[in-house]
């Protein structure tokens, strides 16, 4: 009750005609993430529910913890591995790996929101949620030794250019998460190429100069299959990787809470498995190599396709809204990310570019499908026509 009436006491001030009516936007922010907004529809047909971009946006991030908590504790993991440790506790590695991402995630929000306030201000529109995902999104979408400044780069290009120049959360055409990746790997590719596995230092816990190694992907890539990962471990998560994308069973459990909450569409979320899935097969019948002869599900643990499959494809923005559209855009995802992986041994993972390759084609998929049931009932109100047509003649 405190808070709420203190900030009824100031919230005058920050209204048309108040001292600090510039910075109503960024009142009306920090108001609507404290509490529920008072707004309400006052005519015409709505649809009321108690479901708003806030609760929406708390539900992924509730869905993404599992997935980055892990990612954390497989940070202080891979360190440890990487220095020939044997000591796996969860509390030390979690907490060298949360200590290593926090600045990260720090400077993503802060540069993110900072873009999203000023912008707002500038407009003199409210300040919307979705910026609070795609923070988190971003992290955890990327290699754990990058750079704060390239994170902070790829933070602006993927607000200024994802979104805002097309009208802000809700008009974008490409997901930003995987935009400020995007940028990075067509900016700085030796940083985001995934040959290497990615591993952290800091302090008193510095990398070992010289190590190397290769992910799951590099090594498919190269023909190494037979010295993957066991399958097992690979679904679990204990291997190199972005901070979010390791643990395909984490990400599952998260997926579990997206389509409870009704956020995301199993649509899409099934049919990018099933296409993959499908296109695996396919390149196990070809078997001209052994990436091809590789098991198809193998596909669904290795690098991004879990994550993208969960959190990236089911964007409801940048994603195919038709029920049937959604069907197609997550089997094409699927059977493309495979495609690239396999027959492009230059660039290893397909996750991003399919999905942001797709995000361009979304809208022309809606537009085929609508077309089409639009052509389906023209031709059946044709076809009830003429038959009562046809009846009156008779009579």
């Amino acid at each position: 009750m405190g808070l709420r009436s203190f900030l009824d006491k100031i919230k005058p001030q920050f209204s048309a005609g108040g001292r600090y009516s510039k910075l109503h936007s960024t009142f009306d922010a920090f108001e609507t993430f404290l509490y529920t907004p008072s707004t309400v529809t006052r005519s015409g047909a709505h649809i009321r529910d108690a479901v708003d971009m806030k609760r929406t946006m708390i539900a992924v991030i509730v869905a993404l913890l599992p997935a980055l908590i892990f990612g954390m504790y497989n940070v202080g993991l891979q360190h440890v591995l990487m220095r020939g440790g044997t000591d796996t506790s969860f509390w030390p590695l979690f907490g060298f790996g949360f200590l290593s991402m926090l600045p990260t995630i720090i400077v993503s929000y802060v540069v993110g929101l900072g873009i999203e306030f000023a912008v707002a201000q500038v407009r003199g529109h409210e300040v919307n949620e979705g910026f609070l995902v795609t923070g988190l999104l971003i992290p955890m979408v990327l290699p754990i030794g990058v750079p704060l400044w390239m994170t902070a780069l790829a933070t602006a290009f993927a607000v200024v250019f994802g979104k805002e120049v097309f009208g802000g959360t809700g008009m974008n055409i490409f997901n930003p998460a995987l935009l400020a990746r995007a940028f990075l790997f067509f900016a700085f590719p030796k940083n985001m190429s995934g040959d290497d596995v990615w591993v952290a230092g800091y302090g008193a816990y510095p990398a070992v100069d010289g190590f190397s190694g290769a992910t799951p992907l590099s090594l498919s890539a190269a023909g190494l299959t037979d010295k993957l990962p066991s399958l097992p471990d690979m679904f679990m998560g204990f291997i190199p990787g972005s901070v979010g994308e390791t643990s395909t069973l984490l990400i599952l459990v998260g997926g579990l809470i997206l389509l409870l909450t009704g956020v995301a569409s199993w649509r899409v979320m099934l049919s990018v498995f099933a296409g993959g899935y499908l296109m695996g097969l396919l390149f196990n019948a070809i078997g001209a190599n052994a990436y091809m002869e590789l098991p198809a599900h193998y596909h669904l643990v290795m690098g991004g396709f879990a994550f993208g499959a969960v959190f990236m494809a089911t964007d409801p923005v940048s994603s195919a809204q038709t029920r049937s559209g959604k069907l197609i855009y997550g089997l094409l995802i699927g059977m493309l990310i495979v495609i690239v992986r396999v027959l492009n041994p230059a660039y290893p993972e397909g996750t991003m570019l399919v999905i942001l390759l797709m995000n361009a084609f979304a809208p022309l998929i809606d537009y085929c499908v609508v077309q089409r049931n639009v052509n389906w009932r023209r031709a059946r109100a044709l076809q009830v026509a003429k038959a009562l047509e046809a009846k009156a003649e008779a009579k």
